[in-house]
């Protein structure tokens, strides 16, 4: 009990030195102004990163297994809430990390130590994401107990037996040039490019120990909108429409 009573006036001398200081520097019209800034700045700064971490993030896009719906170099916002507090659904572009052999070894620059610092900091605020090359970037096509076919008669998939027309898929691209016929596992996810014949995609992976699906522990989050280039701004479609009546398995 000593011990606590002790701290009290401690956290108070803490308290009111700390206001004595602000209150004598905004006497001051260059310390108030300073004093100001530095408060503001540092708020956003820490506003900034609990962003980041708690509701989105930002990434670009470095391949063109996204076309026509995502172009190289797109920056993209992930609502990084998806799937623990949003549930990922059908038609979603969602982003996730390597599942195990799906990027190979990815290629590393040499960076001098300022550029490091540089991409750190700015990382860590969500300006640039200099990780985007870690991630992948593709369209949920089979939630979890989904059983999803390639290709019906008239060349479509399936999902639980219901053919989906896809407005999505690159024009002029199929479906899929591969077949397949997968029942999605709980907790997994079945995903695929929306350039299908340059997509590497669930469909390229069945050989792995995850049998080509994504766990959710490793989706980021969802993607929700290109924020740049402006000319490309765009909320991104999750096209409910196309699997509205894809039942439940």
């Amino acid at each position: 009990m000593s011990n606590s009573g002790a701290s009290r006036p401690r956290r108070s001398g803490v308290l009111a030195s700390w206001r004595r200081f602000a209150s004598k520097a905004r006497k001051n019209w260059f310390t108030g102004f300073l004093f100001d800034f530095v408060l503001i700045v540092g708020t956003a700064l820490i506003l900034s990163v609990a962003i980041k971490a708690f509701l989105i993030r930002s990434f670009y896009i470095p391949s063109g297994s996204m076309l026509d719906t995502l172009e190289i170099n797109d920056r993209i916002i992930v609502n990084v809430m998806a799937p623990e507090v949003f549930p990922i659904e059908h038609g979603d572009v969602v982003v996730f990390r390597d599942p195990g052999g799906w990027l190979g070894a990815v290629p590393t620059t040499q960076k001098d130590t300022l550029t490091e610092v540089t991409d750190f900091v700015l990382g860590t605020f969500g300006i640039t994401a200099p990780d985007s090359a870690e991630h992948l970037v593709k369209r949920v096509i089979g939630l979890p107990g989904d059983t999803v076919v390639c290709c019906s008669p008239d060349g479509k998939l399936t999902i639980n037996g219901v053919a989906i027309d896809e407005p999505y898929v690159r024009s002029g691209a199929a479906p899929s040039e591969l077949e397949f016929s997968v029942t999605v596992p709980e907790g997994y996810y079945w995903v695929m490019g929306d350039n299908r014949p340059n997509s590497t995609d669930s469909r390229y992976h069945q050989d792995l120990p995850t049998g080509g699906f994504v766990p959710q522990e490793v989706i980021v989050g969802r993607a929700l909108v290109i924020s740049w280039p402006v000319s490309n701004w765009t909320f991104l479609d999750n096209y409910s429409e196309t699997f509205v009546d894809v039942p439940k398995p």
